[in-house]
């Protein structure tokens, strides 16, 4: 029986600071769960997996039926434009199809594996800058500008401010969680405008000045006669650019964190850097830096005992999947950076929308993490951790430590 006070609240005071006791109880009490802003949200991992992996489903809002909270948006965002409907993560086959194959010649695992010197001399800049300080700030000094720079160069984008960039992109990745301040939904609309116009005048730039990189080589891909149209590329571009560095930051910060608040596997990792590969997936299981998907049925489905009916909104909470002690056993809610099965986490979704960058994030994780290990065995935090506040790409502010 549904035990009545099992709701999914994300807007719930202390959520993004902890929402893991509230995934816990609605895994245990409601796992299908129809939730009062007429969404559903699964919490099992084999029903995310399943759901992740089933071609039958879209990501098309357009398909998805009227909710409460799509209201808002649609209220907010009346005459702002769509600057996120291009994109691939929004589409469905066969335009997700031609888009994906499009971006995946430029973006090769081979390209990704070239980066592995360039990441760490980035990685030990930053690291030498800590330490002549006797410490810092792991999301202002490491995490958010080693990806800011590396996705930057692997695009070959003009100078441009980095300070500004972050906050845009800050803004604009919250249109990837519920947001019912109509408020903030113009400021985000407004950064995504920007954001489109910095992109596209750096793809007129490009154009002038062809070079070996992947925004060159966006402009220049073909498959069977077809290229990417002009707001396509701006699409995928944006995708590229603001994927390709916040996810990451969220990696390396969360990442940090849960290591200083278990002694006992920095210490390890610090003994025994061979170990940072699987950590990496170990982190990503524990804290996933982006806490849910989502897909719209495009008819009645059946999960568990519940029908979901056809146009409805399926939130799938990642995070939640990740901790199921029915996939990873009783010590679901423990930090293990040699657990054997770590890889079965769903951080990175599934199916044909599977993260392109999930090689690339994983490259920077490993040597950023092995990096602080090795260089600061007595790494300690400083001060204390602030929250972002957002729902899905759920990460840190600030995160002081001391080096030692």
């Amino acid at each position: 029986m549904t035990d009545t006070a099992a709701v999914y609240n994300p807007f719930e005071p202390g959520f993004t600071d902890d929402p893991y006791p509230q995934y816990r109880m609605l895994r245990e009490t409601d796992p299908v769960h129809h939730s009062p802003f007429g969404i559903w949200a699964l919490f099992h991992h084999a029903d995310v997996l399943r759901l992740l992996r089933d071609p039958e489903l879209s990501v098309e809002d357009a398909n998805a039926n009227p909710t409460p909270l799509t209201q808002i948006v649609d209220d907010a965002l009346a005459e702002r434009p769509d600057t996120g409907g291009q994109a691939m993560l929004n589409r469905d086959p066969p335009d997700h199809t031609r888009l994906r194959r499009l971006v995946s010649k430029a973006f090769t695992p081979r390209m990704i594996e070239s980066l592995a010197p360039r990441v760490a001399e980035l990685v030990e800049q930053s690291l030498d800058e800590m330490a002549e300080r006797g410490g810092g700030d792991v999301i202002g000094d490491l995490a958010f500008p080693l990806p800011f720079q590396v996705i930057t160069e692997l695009l070959g984008m003009p100078d441009a401010d980095g300070n500004q960039l972050r906050e845009w992109s800050g803004l604009l990745v919250r249109v990837l969680e519920p947001v019912v301040d109509p408020d903030l939904l113009r400021s985000i609309a407004d950064a995504g405008a920007k954001m489109t116009e910095l992109v596209l005048d750096a793809i007129e730039w490009k154009r002038r000045n062809p070079a070996d990189d992947l925004l060159t080589a966006l402009i220049a891909a073909e498959e069977q006669g077809e290229v990417l149209s002009a707001d396509e590329l701006a699409a995928q571009v944006m995708l590229l650019y603001i994927a390709g560095h916040e996810t990451t930051v969220n990696l390396i910060g969360n990442g940090t964190l849960a290591l200083l608040r278990h002694r006992p596997q920095f210490d390890r990792l610090a003994r025994e850097p061979e170990l940072a590969g699987g950590a990496v997936d170990e982190l990503l299981r524990f804290d996933s830096p982006v806490q849910m998907s989502r897909r719209i049925t495009l008819q009645e489905l059946q999960v568990g005992d519940k029908t979901i009916e056809a146009g409805a909104f399926v939130v799938l909470v990642l995070a939640s999947a990740n901790r199921d002690r029915a996939q990873w056993g009783d010590d679901a809610d423990e930090l293990d950076i040699a657990r054997a099965d770590a890889k079965g986490h769903v951080s990175f979704g599934g199916g044909h929308h599977l993260c392109l960058g999930a090689a690339l994030a994983r490259l920077e994780g490993r040597l950023a993490l092995e990096g602080l290990a090795r260089r600061f065995p007595s790494l300690e935090l400083a001060g204390t951790p602030v929250w972002n506040g957002r729902i899905n790409l759920r990460g840190l502010d600030t995160l002081p430590v001391a080096v030692g």
